[in-house]
């Protein structure tokens, strides 16, 4: 056993690629992540927060144009482009930013344990955060807490000045089997290309 888990079942939540999702990192207050612990701890899962379904429809909407897209190109673009102006319009009128468009595509290191990543700005060490993760091409959406583990100035010119590491603290069990398949998808492809280059 390790760390609670069997042996292959620790291998399998270890492993790790670099990858590019749509990410969103934002503090929690301890206020708020002791009641989202709470109600995990009572079976209810922290997806019916409010404005977490728009994020689950939009990627909702994003999987099945993907779908559409792959069988009728023409059709997938009119859709995906009728679903864009859709989303201006509902702004507009809401007058508000939807919770969607704080995603931004970042570079990753990612496993079912956590993740690293580059920022503006610097992060407290054991500060509680926020996450929603959408994994690519799949539009695999994830919502979970984390805590800030590591945080230090990047050397390398041309990036974001901060590298901040997060493990998920908070997180369903299917969301991190979620990220394992993933992340073996994700192997496979990588090691089928290093093949191919090499022929």
């Amino acid at each position: 056993m390790t760390n609670g888990y069997p042996e292959g079942e620790s291998r399998r939540q270890a492993v790790r690629v670099e990858d590019r999702v749509l990410l969103s990192v934002s503090p929690v207050t301890p206020e708020k992540y002791a009641a989202l612990e709470e109600d995990f701890e009572r079976g209810i899962p922290p997806y019916i927060q409010e404005g977490l379904s728009e994020i689950q429809m939009y990627v909702g909407t994003q999987t099945a144009l993907g779908r559409i897209q792959t069988k009728d190109a023409d059709l997938g673009n009119f859709l995906r482009h009728l679903d864009t102006k859709v989303n201006m319009v509902l702004q507009k009128l809401s007058g508000k930013n939807s919770p969607f468009e704080n995603l931004t595509l970042h570079e990753v290191t990612i496993s079912s344990t956590g993740l690293s990543f580059q920022a503006k700005e610097a992060m407290n060490q054991g500060a509680k955060v926020e996450l929603n993760v959408v994994l690519l091409p799949d539009y695999a959406y994830i919502y979970c807490l984390g805590e800030i583990v590591g945080c230090k100035k990047n050397t390398d010119e041309g990036g974001d000045p901060f590298s901040i590491s997060c493990k998920f603290s908070l997180i369903m069990e299917e969301d991190r089997e979620k990220l394992m398949e993933h992340n073996f998808k994700m192997q496979s492809l990588a090691l089928r290309n290093r093949r191919r280059s090499r022929e």
